[in-house]
């Protein structure tokens, strides 16, 4: 067993950090390791079933991650786009899996294993999108937060087969089945809820102030599989709808960062061992031999989903840019592909393993292109925006600039930027905010204020903004890339004075080095505040902690500290 978990484990190690390395998702090392540990090359064999049965605890975690970060004002956020477009985008998947498998699959199959087949291809993996979304800076945007709200979509809808399947496959009459699975089902979701709510609290409570930090982590171990045990043993339920639960149980607790910070690791650890027993089943010969079943999954997955996903996003009356950042974020599947094609195989046989290893090899390949590929999105966008392809029509409102007041460009409409705007508004400057988020836009217009709903490093939006007469540009919001926009703004009107809001003092020195510019950065503000406050504490004048401030934010800036 010990040889087994070495070999998967260190060979996962050494090429998901390959992969990363050539800007790829780690599960496509993960993928591989399982692929390679197969093959006799190690003395003596590795065992698949030990790798399969830490794979399930994998699973189990995984899910419990997923309650854990699951938070329903997240979804109802989003919820008019993502809910109708994922159920629409999921359906129209599931169909074209079912053509293709019925038409390009193993012989004269069923429609009942076809929908199963189309089932397996129409779910994203969480994994794959949160690590593109963030390594592309997209996910505080509304385009990730609209993404992260389809997923939540696709995994409930992925949670809710796991649950039915027992009943609907499970060798007994559907109707009472059904009705039987509802209400122990109710009885699990109110037994968690209310007494295993208290409860957890009560237990973590005394565990977080008398008890060792390890105790901890073993106690919120207990949680999720202690309820994945119950909610199969007791309820009937499948393991996976009681770990969910207990995620959400605890995620909705006050220990919920503490929980994700010690759980998660732990959760990673397992699901390594998840997909490295994927790989360990995977055979190419057996892709090669039903390439075109192969080849038409892929095509769904990577042009039908996306193209589904970003025409619903646009009906849904959001901008092209939103429609096509989360339409490429999709296309791909993951784990919860893996989770049901092996559960509808193994436990059920409605598939057959060839199928499973198509779903494999085209996960395999998705999620490559996918990492790939999706930086060339927001440059695509920006293509398309600079030809006025996409730009919101609004734009056009914004009016000429005023000869007796000062145009001010502000990029963000957050605190931040509100606060700025108030205070410029009450100094009568002629202000016009540049937005991402186009609610807020449509509300600003509906006040009376200008405001464009745009990208602030796009010139042709700067132009529309009359960059060319501002004064000044203000960028409020410290995740916007400062650096690009400066650029941009400054070539346009060289004369214009930049005032930037970043997070990182290494970023605040480039955006200075580049021109007449003054920014803010947390880390140094936050350093020049405290030392100002124990220099007032020790008696220092107000004229002496100035020039103090000025002399340390000089240093800061010209990177002498």
């Amino acid at each position: 067993m010990i040889f087994t978990l070495v070999i998967g484990l260190s060979l996962a190690l050494v090429l998901g950090m390959l992969a990363q390395q050539l800007r790829l998702s780690p599960l496509v090392g993960y993928l591989v390791a399982g692929m390679l540990a197969a093959q006799p090359w190690w003395g003596e064999p590795v065992d698949a079933h030990v790798v399969e049965d830490f794979s399930h605890i994998g699973v189990v975690l995984l899910l419990f991650g997923v309650g854990l970060q699951f938070h329903l004002k997240d979804l109802l956020a989003v919820q008019r786009v993502a809910v109708p477009g994922a159920l629409v985008c999921m359906f129209t998947v599931t169909v074209l899996g079912m053509l293709a498998f019925h038409f390009l699959g193993m012989g004269n199959v069923a429609w009942v294993n076809s929908l199963m087949f189309g089932l397996c291809v129409c779910v994203s993996s969480t994994v794959v999108l949160t690590r593109v979304l963030g390594d592309n800076r997209v996910l505080p945007t509304p385009a990730g937060h609209t993404a992260l709200g389809w997923l939540v979509v696709e995994d409930m809808f992925t949670i809710v087969l796991l649950v039915l399947m027992p009943a609907i496959f499970g060798g007994q009459e559907l109707v009472p089945a059904l009705g039987m699975m509802a209400l122990k089902l109710t009885l699990l979701v109110v037994v968690v809820a209310l007494f295993g709510r208290k409860l957890i609290k009560q237990v973590l409570t005394y565990i977080s102030r008398h008890c060792s930090d390890e105790l901890f982590t073993l106690a919120v171990l207990v949680c999720a599989l202690g309820i994945a045990v119950l909610s199969a043993s007791v309820f009937n339920a499948s393991m996976e709808f009681g770990a969910f639960l207990s995620g959400m149980v605890v995620g909705q607790s006050k220990f919920a960062s503490r929980a994700a910070s010690d759980a998660l690791p732990m959760r990673d650890a397992f699901a390594v061992l998840f997909f490295v027993s994927v790989g360990m089943g995977f055979y190419l010969g057996g892709l090669l031999e039903y390439w075109p079943l192969a080849l038409a999954t892929l095509g769904i997955c990577m042009l039908a989903k996306p193209l589904v996903a970003a025409i619903m996003v646009r009906v849904m009356g959001k901008p092209m840019r939103l429609s096509l950042m989360v339409g490429g974020s999709l296309s791909q599947i993951g784990e919860f592909s893996f989770i049901l094609a092996t559960l509808i195989a193994g436990t059920y046989h409605l598939l057959p393993m060839e199928a499973v290893n198509v779903i494999t090899g085209v996960a395999i390949v998705s999620i490559t292109l996918n990492a790939a590929l999706y930086r060339f999105v927001p440059l695509l966008v920006h293509r398309l925006e600079e030809r006025g392809i996409g730009v919101a029509e609004s734009v056009n409102s914004v009016p000429e600039v005023e000869e007796d007041r000062y145009r001010i460009i502000l990029v963000g409409y957050g605190p931040c930027g509100q606060l700025v705007d108030q205070v410029l508004r009450q100094h009568d400057m002629d202000v016009v905010v540049l937005e991402m988020n186009i609610d807020t836009v449509t509300r600003l217009h509906q006040q009376g204020h200008a405001a464009l709903h745009g990208d602030a490093s796009n010139r042709t939006i700067l132009r529309m903004a009359g960059v060319e007469k501002a004064k000044a540009i203000i960028i409020s919001s410290p995740g916007a890339p400062a650096v690009q926009i400066a650029a941009a703004a400054r070539s346009l009107n060289p004369h214009i004075r930049v005032v930037a809001h970043t997070n990182y003092i290494r970023i605040a020195q480039a955006v200075a080095r580049s021109g007449d510019a003054h920014v803010f950065a947390g880390e140094a503000e936050v350093a020049l505040a405290m030392s100002s406050h124990m220099l007032r504490t020790l008696g220092a004048t107000e004229e002496h902690v100035a020039r103090e401030q000025e002399a340390n934010r000089a240093r800061l800036m010209d990177g002498h500290v």
